[in-house]
């Protein structure tokens, strides 16, 4: 096999969740690019078909599916639905999340309880039901979307670090407890992305200046910039390919060196 031929997906069947717009989006339509057969899902109808128009938009023919990822139930019959209907998974990307920004005093256990368990807890429960298939095929990728949160701690996000903390090591024991079966379980942790929902904090000031956080970020950036969703999609397409055989348990951060960066000595 050339080293080209090594990153292609093609005739690999690809889930990832929450995959109608945003990150998830950018990395399903990189997977699109190098072969792969794309199958997504989201929590409602009308994100689905909002996905399924912007997929066929850009002329990939997505499948998608309505599910919930932390009901178990539901997940498993999602997975023996794609299997039936497209074919067994071969890549996973765990990337459907949520964040509440509440400082930690003012957060109530059950918003806690509801971000671990969309971001922490789901990872899981889609991981756990499409192993087995993995298992039987004897290969089988699996991504999921940490965070620079997995390192760091941040003020009003105790919930979402706490998930992708505890989605760092859900990634290196899934690495380590099935690695032997030729299923490798790496992580991707974006840094601050340029997206739509990001976009009021890159919105320039009545006076002209940047947004504070905008600022912020520039300064703690050495890329000096935001990322954009196609960064991900190179590092997203090496972990779920053929390159990355012996790669397993490991994060890469994707954040323009933020992490290597102890900021700007003040003048």
């Amino acid at each position: 096999m050339g080293i080209l031929n090594s990153f292609s997906l093609e005739g690999k069947v690809a889930l990832v969740t929450g995959a109608s717009y945003g990150i998830g989006f950018a990395i399903a339509t990189a997977y699109a690019e190098a072969g792969a057969t794309i199958v997504f899902n989201d929590i409602k109808q009308e994100l689905v078909d909002k996905g399924l128009a912007a997929y066929k938009e850009k002329g990939i023919d997505a499948h998608g599916y309505v599910c919930d990822v932390t009901d178990e139930t539901a997940v498993n019959e999602l997975v023996k639905k794609i299997e039936e209907e497209v074919g067994t998974i071969d890549i996973l990307v765990n990337n459907a999340g949520i964040i509440k920004r509440i400082p930690m005093l003012e957060m109530s256990a059950d918003a806690f309880r509801q971000v671990i368990d969309v971001d922490l807890n789901a990872p899981f429960i889609v991981s756990k039901a499409v192993i087995p298939g993995m298992i039987k095929k004897g290969h089988g990728k699996i991504i999921n979307i940490c965070s620079m949160m997995s390192e760091l701690g941040r003020e009003t996000v105790s919930a979402y670090a706490a998930a992708k903390g505890g989605l760092k090591m859900l990634t290196r024991n899934i690495a380590s407890e099935y690695g032997e079966y030729n299923i490798q379980c790496n992580g991707i942790g974006p840094g601050y992305i340029a997206t739509p929902q990001t976009a009021p904090l890159r919105e320039i000031q009545p006076d002209g200046s940047r947004h504070p956080f905008d600022q912020f970020i520039i300064a703690k950036t050495p890329a000096a910039r935001w990322g954009d969703t196609s960064d991900l999609q190179g590092p997203a397409v090496f972990l779920a390919s053929d390159a990355s055989n012996f790669v397993n348990g490991h994060v890469l951060y994707v954040d323009g060196g933020i992490l290597a960066y102890i900021g700007k000595q003040p003048q």
